[in-house]
This record gives C-alpha cells, structure tokens and sequence, in this order.
C-alpha cells in the first residue's frame, strides 16, 4: 500500500506535524535505513511465539537495513516467504498476505540488499473489525465501547540469521508510527503465544487482557494483549536511539529511533501518503 522512487534518508527534517490524511495508501518509497551489525544467529520471532530474547542488540556497524512497505509483487512475495518458512519451522499452520496492500492492512519489510530480513503488519481497525476479532472479540468491543481507536500487529517475523534487535524495534516503531501519528489510532492489541507474555511485558510495556484461546489460523493459544500507543511513544521519547542505555534499561525501546529520526520518519509518511491520495483522487 504504499509507488516509485526509492530514497534513503541522509540529512534530518525540521519537525512537522503530521496531519491526519483520507489517503487509502501511502507509497514505495524507503522510509528510513538504519545501520546494522552482524552477530550471533537468533531464534524465530513470530506474532504468536516471538523468540525476541534470542535477538542479538545488533550494535551501529557497515550493514545496512531498510524499511519499506510492501507494496509490490516481489516483495510481497518476498515477505510471504519468510512468513511460510518461520511458521512451518514453528509448526503452526501456513499463513499468507493478501496480494496487494490494502487500506487498513499494511505490511512493512525490513530489507538488506533487497532480501527480506523482516516483516510485520499492520491491522487498522474498521467496519471489517480485525484479526483477533475472532476469538477476542468481546474484548475489542469492551475497548472499542470505551471510545478507544483500535490497531493491531500481526504476521511478524524476523530472519533468525539477519535479523536483531534493531530490525524488530525500527519495524514496530515504524508501524507504530502510521497507526498513531498517521492514521491517528491510539490503542495496540497483539496475539503472543502464552510462553512470551512476560517478555512482551517487560519488553514492550503490554498487559494481557484476555486469557489463552485457540488461534485457528495457525493451529496455536494465543494470549491478547494491549498497549496504549501514547505509552509506546512516550518510551520512544525517553529512550529511543539511546542503544548505550540497553544494559541498564531492561525494554526494546533503547533499539528504537530517536525522535529526530521519528520526525523524518513522520515526514517521509505524510509526503508519500499525499503522492497516494494524488493518484486515487
């Protein structure tokens, strides 16, 4: 969902407020590249058992990773492959992307040299509902009955050779970054396997509001939790982009952009979005 040119960030943006846009898409362009080093393998990371204490920090280095939407046929492709492969080495049921990126369906991949080392989506909720409305709905209603704007992420993964620590958190900075700055959602609901909830808590500041259940689409218990995205983005304050904090500062967030980076991050969104709604309308 997100069409041409490819650019790299080199030199910050003078903050911007990013307004809220009707656009059904954004566009191709990267939207930030990060530094990235090389390190130990790592174990799967997935929505429903993300091995995300098995990611090496992956301190700055000569590697570079990009983010970028995956809008297109190849990396669409690209994103379902790695989907396919962490899955099945899991044992859970296969799970897919639709064929195109859809207005409340993002998917973000993480690239290096064009392979996809990464990929996570974001559900934007809506008149469709989400995902975990089917086996958490009661739920998301209570949440939505309290005035509460709902997004989820779900089909992540990272490659348990490339992948680390600064993939996983420039993905979910990323995504959290279109569903809060952009498209002005303010509450994160995930399905995690019930043997990583603590390590989402601790890492991410979530807390669980539903008991194990049965994901059906991948044959697996899942545990719902909840985070509100102004608490997400206000430990992206305090310690994004601060990586020498990691030892002391027990979370993910230290892995996370700085708010420099954020805002040219924001910026980059609102352009391409205002590209998109130039070519719908």
């Amino acid at each position: 969902m997100l069409a041409p040119v490819t650019t790299v960030f080199r030199t910050p943006v003078e903050p911007a407020r990013a307004p809220q846009m009707a656009a059904p898409t954004l566009g191709t362009n990267t939207i930030i590249a990060s530094p990235l080093k090389q390190h130990r393998i790592a174990g799967a990371l997935l929505t429903t058992d993300p091995r995300i204490d098995l990611l090496a920090d992956g301190s700055p280095g000569p590697r570079l990773f990009k983010i970028k939407t995956a809008d297109s046929f190849v990396r669409r492709n690209s994103a379902a492959s790695l989907l396919k492969n962490r899955y099945s080495w899991r044992g859970y049921q296969s799970v897919s992307l639709p064929s195109e990126q859809q207005a409340n369906r993002i998917t973000l991949s993480a690239l290096e040299d064009d392979a996809t080392i990464g990929t996570i989506t974001v559900g934007l909720d809506g008149p469709e509902g989400m995902n975990s409305d089917d086996i958490f709905a009661d739920e998301n209603n209570a949440l939505r009955a309290e005035g509460r704007k709902l997004c989820e992420f779900t089909k992540l993964a990272v490659d348990p050779i490339s992948g680390t620590k600064r993939v996983l958190a420039a993905l979910f900075h990323v995504a959290c970054v279109i569903a809060y700055r952009i498209r002005k959602h303010d509450t994160l609901v995930i399905e995690v396997n019930p043997r990583h909830v603590k390590y989402y808590e601790r890492m991410l500041g979530f807390r669980v509001i539903a008991p194990p259940r049965m994901n059906r689409s991948v044959n697996a218990p899942a545990v719902l939790l909840m985070a509100d995205l102004s608490y997400i983005m206000g430990q992206v304050e305090q310690f994004g982009g601060k990586m020498e904090l990691a030892g002391e500062e027990r979370s993910l967030y230290p892995f996370f952009f700085s708010i420099d980076e954020e805002i040219r991050i924001v910026t980059k969104l609102v352009a391409a979005q205002r590209v998109g709604a130039a070519v719908v309308n």
